[in-house]
């Protein structure tokens, strides 16, 4: 249903260009909207809305009947008398039966998109409420998922439908408080690229628009619509692992999440029981800032003693050392590929343990 900010908004902009005071009412005679008190009596609008007439002049007014499919919804009070006023009221009530027959379709598709991207829908559905909606089902699509932090005063689902303009193919909706989620259809092009493209320009102009802590994950391109959900779950799932091990991005691919995908899926307790084994109850984060410094330049450096020991700015002997002494410590030589593989797991197995634990559910 449209807001009554919506029609006060047009009203407002119709009487800015014809000098006609305006006043929509529910057929209970109570007021939607209005640009000025015009004193219309409930009682008339009642009567009127019960009368056969689809327009009347009632006590210097001039009244007009506005149908949701064939169902009376509002009242439209135009202020005065006279050919131009008569004129004006009737254009001002076809201006607003007009929205209500455009929001209408709106709200229907965007309540379609929010229950096919629940996955609440049989394959049945699907494919008939998308011809009915004239929704094409076999072009490519992604879906991106919109995280703006605290912003949410800002209003960013309508931003963002603003962005992406009302003439655009792809629907812009909210499944929740915290998300925006824009279902992309994409060209027969480089899909990555355009994704990207789109990803990194929502991005800008949210910001530019105030919205500064914006996170945006996608998932993979569908090629038919009953996929959709699928691609929203992926999207979901970049989110969530591109906090906890891509913190540094703001645009996040669920192909590009690699192993932290498959750790974001284990079970505590396995994490748990893996880490107490390798590590014999102690965990690999509780080393200071330098020997965890070490560890992230040799893994960056891909396990290059030369290169990392020249870009700490510290002698190859004494990066040997460090290597040697947490040895000691952990029995694992990181200088072995098999260890340091498994002390790069244990690394982010921790940092996804912590981030479950601080986890707000």
């Amino acid at each position: 249903m449209i807001s009554n900010q919506i029609l006060q908004n047009t009203i407002d902009g119709l009487k800015s260009i014809a000098r006609v005071e305006l006043c929509v009412m529910d057929v209970d005679g109570k007021e939607v909207a209005s640009t000025t008190d015009m004193g219309s009596s409930a009682r008339a609008v009642v009567e009127f809305a019960a009368s056969p007439a689809d327009s009347q002049e009632i006590q210097g007014y001039q009244y007009f009947k506005i149908y949701d499919e064939q169902q009376l919804e509002y009242i439209l009070v135009a202020g005065g008398t006279g050919e131009d006023v008569y004129m004006i009221g009737k254009m001002a009530a076809f201006q607003v039966q007009n929205l209500l027959v455009a929001y209408k379709e709106r709200f229907d598709k965007d309540n379609f998109i929010k229950n096919l991207l629940l996955d609440n829908l049989l394959l049945v559905d699907i494919y008939s409420r998308s011809k009915k909606l004239h929704v094409q089902t076999d072009v490519p699509r992604v879906v991106m998922i919109v995280e703006t932090g605290g912003d949410r005063d800002n209003n960013a689902l309508e931003l963002t439908r603003n962005h992406f303009g009302s003439n655009s193919k792809d629907f812009i909706t909210a499944v929740d408080e915290n998300n925006v989620i824009v279902v992309k259809e994409l060209s027969d092009g480089n899909a990555a690229r355009e994704i990207e493209k789109a990803a990194q320009s929502l991005k800008n102009f949210l910001e530019k628009e105030g919205i500064k802590s914006t996170r945006i994950a996608y998932g993979t391109v569908i090629q038919e619509i009953k996929e959709v959900s699928r691609s929203y779950k992926e999207a979901k799932m970049a989110l969530d692992v591109g906090k906890i091990f891509f913190d540094e991005r703001n645009i996040v691919a669920y192909s590009e999440l690699g192993i932290g995908r498959l750790i974001y899926q284990l079970p505590i307790p396995l994490c748990k029981m893996f880490i107490k084994e390798i590590f014999d109850g102690k965990s690999p984060d509780e080393f200071d800032e330098e020997t965890l410094t070490t560890i992230y330049k040799f893994f960056e450096n891909s396990l290059n003693v030369s290169e990392t020991s020249r870009q700490l700015f510290i002698h190859r002997n004494t990066l040997v050392y460090r290597l040697d002494k947490l040895q000691k410590s952990t029995g694992l030589d990181l200088r072995v590929f098999e260890n340091a593989i498994t002390f790069k797991i244990a690394l982010m197995v921790v940092k996804y343990m912590k981030y479950m634990e601080n986890a707000d559910f």
